[in-house]
């Protein structure tokens, strides 16, 4: 296992991941609550960024950091829609639809690896959509009290929906993609 910065970076997005679900066990207000789960969403979300843009910077790139960095993602969002739907805020078919996916296109790239064929599933402009709408989404409805007079629960919602349809459609594009080495293969 490689200890760098970058990598450092990922461990933490995962360590923040206790934060944003057992803060909602704790005995506080649930607008403070609603606060450290937000901000420890947002600022594991910020990693998710920079830890990769960091690696590509000072050279640092390793396989491990490649694995670890999207299994880091699909917690951090996994584990928010739970506490979501847990609370009342997001639906369950939401949930269902974005896990679902993050699992199927998962193993999508880790067969298409094993077929020598990975580069037909990288990550495209509409997987990085959703990912967009995700974690913009996913934060508005943790903290889900208005602010500045802006409707964020309302607006978190209609993201999160929107989210799980960018989710569809770039699973479709993925299998779309990989369709051809499918059929070339005699499946």
């Amino acid at each position: 296992m490689i200890f760098n910065l970058p990598n450092s970076l990922t461990w933490m997005r995962i360590v923040l991941i206790p934060l944003v679900i057992g803060v909602y066990y704790l005995p506080l207000p649930l607008h403070e609550q609603n606060f450290i789960a937000t901000v420890a969403f947002i600022i594991a979300a910020v990693t998710d960024w920079f830890d990769g843009w960091l690696a590509r910077k000072l050279g640092q790139t390793s396989a491990f950091g490649a694995f670890l960095d999207p299994v880091a993602d699909k917690l951090m969002v996994a584990a928010a829609l739970i506490i979501l739907v847990q609370l009342g805020r997001a639906d369950a078919v939401v949930a269902i639809v974005i896990v679902g996916r993050e699992i199927t296109i998962s193993a999508l790239r880790e067969w298409m690896a094993h077929l020598g064929a990975a580069k037909s599933v990288a990550v495209s402009f509409i997987g990085k959509l959703k990912t967009t709408a995700q974690m913009v989404a996913i934060p508005m409805l943790l903290y889900y009290d208005p602010l500045f007079g802006l409707p964020i629960a309302g607006m978190g919602e209609a993201l999160i929906w929107l989210a799980a349809a960018l989710t569809l459609w770039s699973m479709g594009y993925y299998l779309g993609k990989a369709w051809p080495e499918i059929r070339s293969k005699g499946f």
